[in-house]
């Protein structure tokens, strides 16, 4: 009997676990009413936490964009803050349901941390920063000097195969979070720094005299960043997918938070009518296990791809950066939203 009774209970175990895995991170996340979303805290622009203590930037706004179409609420966000070193222990463990922190989509983190990578939403490329007064001006001149850098980076590693590649001889200074290397190189600690070109902008403004810096004009490697979500769930990758898609397509059809009620009720374009899920197209947003209108809620919540675009880092921002590669497709960018059909 007692041999039964174990029989059963392990049995009644193993059920359990199958349910938990069969219904998925998305509906994980639907039960627990809130998403978890693992984020940069110091990187104004992206990811940053503003004088009031709430988490802005142009990452997190992909936080909330996912967070309203999965719990219609924008605000049903737990931040995450993370070093680059605690990103893939972070979302191996499954202490944050998606990454969304300036990483480089790179084929060792999609083998190594297990990461599945969602569509690109900023495409960059590492610079270098350095004094006015350096004498620094190409990456030659930086034979016999220092560069700051930070590890567990793809920065880190490109540095220092690109400089080797020269035959460059400099020393690297190497810090474990980003806040220590500014401070350090602004103290004079290192001859120059290096980083993403979009982390330099957004980082330069932190400096005592920010005018008083240069960003060189090289790049030496690509760094595709974009939303990572964990191996093995075929479903929540393409709820984080799909939403993604949907902010690219709803600039490229003109939806935006304004006219994003209006569009529902009455717009003709069946794309656009299938991204918002109206009456009648229901089911292309539905088929992914979202509520009909998923994308709408997010539209609603953080605007299209272009408005947070401009909002944290182009034209609305202290930072004024142009679009660039980063614009859409047909405006000679990389920004390319596939078709709800």
């Amino acid at each position: 009997m007692v041999r039964s009774v174990r029989i059963l209970a392990v049995l009644s175990l193993l059920v359990a676990a199958s349910t938990v895995l069969a219904q998925g991170r998305l509906q994980e996340i639907k039960n627990r009413g809130e998403l978890r979303c693992g984020v940069n805290a110091t990187l104004p622009g992206f990811g940053f936490v503003d004088a009031s203590g709430a988490y802005q930037g142009f990452d997190v706004d992909f936080c909330k964009a996912i967070a309203a179409a999965v719990l219609g609420d924008a605000n049903a966000v737990v931040y995450r803050p993370l070093t680059a070193g605690e990103r893939p222990t972070a979302l191996q463990s499954g202490e944050i349901d998606v990454l969304i922190r300036n990483t480089t989509r790179t084929s060792s983190r999609e083998s190594d941390w297990g990461a599945n990578f969602a569509p690109t939403t900023y495409y960059d490329g590492q610079g270098f920063m350095v004094r006015k007064d350096s004498g620094i001006n190409s990456l030659q001149d930086f034979e016999g000097r220092s560069v700051c850098v930070q590890s567990g980076t793809t920065t880190e590693t490109n540095l220092g195969t690109t400089l080797a590649g020269l035959g460059i001889d400099f020393t690297p200074v190497i810090f474990e979070t980003a806040p220590v290397l500014i401070a350090a190189y602004d103290d004079g600690q290192c001859d120059g720094w290096t980083t993403d070109t979009s982390g330099l902008v957004s980082y330069q403004q932190q400096l005592r005299v920010p005018d008083d810096h240069k960003i060189l004009p090289v790049v030496i490697s690509k760094e595709p960043l974009g939303p990572a979500v964990l191996h093995g769930d075929d479903q929540w990758y393409d709820v984080v997918t799909w939403t993604v898609f949907a902010l690219f397509n709803a600039e490229e059809y003109g939806v935006t938070q304004a006219n994003v009620d209006d569009l529902r009720a009455n717009a003709q374009d069946p794309q656009v009518l299938r991204l918002l899920g109206a009456p009648g197209s229901e089911s292309y947003v539905q088929a992914l296990g979202l509520s009909a209108d998923a994308f709408y809620n997010a539209i609603k919540a953080v605007g299209n791809y272009g408005e947070i675009f401009d909002r944290n880092l182009g034209a609305g921002s202290v930072f004024g950066l142009e679009r660039g590669i980063n614009a859409q497709y047909y405006e000679g960018g990389l920004i390319y939203g596939f078709p709800f059909n």
